[in-house]
């Protein structure tokens, strides 16, 4: 019988991250499953696992489907009640999984939680994806309590609190398996970057809730596969949004509110180029003409209902920008 939670890390080369913490996440999950789910890696990850971690299971995807594909062709092998999909790159500590567990049993209208992420180089501050829960602002920016854009708080324990936040952070992700799959679990067109926002919005507009736990911690290096100065994360980051908010806006906020987007997502692209190339302007056309490409598709998705007020801040941008509030 397989036990509550299933704790699945996905892999594509990442035997070095396997090496570093795998042990922790063995350590420390005694109360579950562990399973890498292998994007068809050409490293040695599979035999480093069958040779020091037989207990772990290992699925073998056909190809590298990205993460929103990789976990979403992982995962139906994986029948337990609960996932967690988790990063290579995180350290988990003593006790991780607990305080998880005990709220998805105390509220069953909880369908996603995610545990205070820390960065791992920095142990004493808040990582960049995640920190202490996702937020969104009215023009559909993701931040973190905890991150603002580029800048995060030193941990204080001043989100050691229990809360309902807007979305979960992919890197340290606790789910119901079945809202996951009654949701059809991520969008496999984001190839990766903000499938949990998504994921955590179709579940906000279907009438369940997303929670944070400071009580569980874990340590993230981030960055393991595409880092932050990354055109390609520039291009995945921009277009997602845009397809994100199509698909999950209420209709009255809709037009205005993407075609504000496009404009400034304009003077973005022209402030990354001068910041950090002309990698960099250019991914922000590419991303809007992959979002155009999307859009039908996109569209066909939406849902029944959407939420009239979805955002937690206003104007986010600008407050940063332009008014220095960090």
């Amino acid at each position: 019988m397989p036990k509550k939670l299933a704790v699945a890390i996905l892999n594509w080369n990442g035997k070095n991250w396997l090496e570093k913490f795998l042990p922790s996440v063995v350590s420390f999950s005694q109360d579950a499953d562990i399973y890498v789910i292998d994007n068809l890696s050409t490293d040695d990850s599979i035999t480093f696992i069958q040779t020091h971690f037989p207990a772990v299971k290992i699925i073998k995807n056909t190809q590298n489907y990205g993460f929103a594909g990789g976990y979403n062709e992982g995962l139906k092998e994986i029948k337990n009640e609960y996932y967690c999909l988790l990063n290579s790159d995180v350290e988990v500590t003593e006790n991780w999984t607990g305080p998880v567990l005990e709220l998805f049993e105390k509220d069953a209208s909880i369908a996603a939680i995610q545990p205070k992420i820390l960065s791992f180089n920095h142990k004493t501050f808040f990582e960049f994806a995640g920190a202490a829960g996702g937020l969104i602002d009215n023009l559909g920016y993701p931040y973190c309590r905890g991150r603002v854009f580029d800048d995060v708080e030193e941990d204080k324990e001043q989100y050691d609190d229990e809360t309902e936040i807007f979305w979960a952070s992919g890197c340290s992700f606790f789910i119901r398996s079945k809202d996951f799959w009654e949701q059809k679990g991520f969008d496999e067109r984001f190839f990766a970057h903000q499938e949990e926002i998504d994921l955590c919005w179709r579940l906000i507009n279907s009438g369940r809730k997303i929670f944070y736990t400071g009580k569980s911690k874990v340590y993230h290096v981030g960055g393991g596969t595409l880092n932050k100065q990354s055109a390609q994360k520039t291009y995945l980051n921009i277009r997602n949004n845009l397809s994100m908010m199509l698909k999950n806006l209420p209709f009255p906020k809709l037009i205005g509110l993407i075609f504000f987007r496009l404009c400034l997502d304009g003077i973005a692209g022209i402030y990354f180029g001068f910041k950090n190339g002309f990698p960099h302007l250019w991914a922000v056309v590419r991303a809007h003409f992959g979002f155009y490409a999307q859009l039908p598709g996109t569209w066909k998705l939406r849902q029944n209902h959407q939420k009239i007020k979805f955002y937690q801040s206003k104007w986010l941008i600008f407050r940063y920008f332009l008014g220095g509030r960090k």
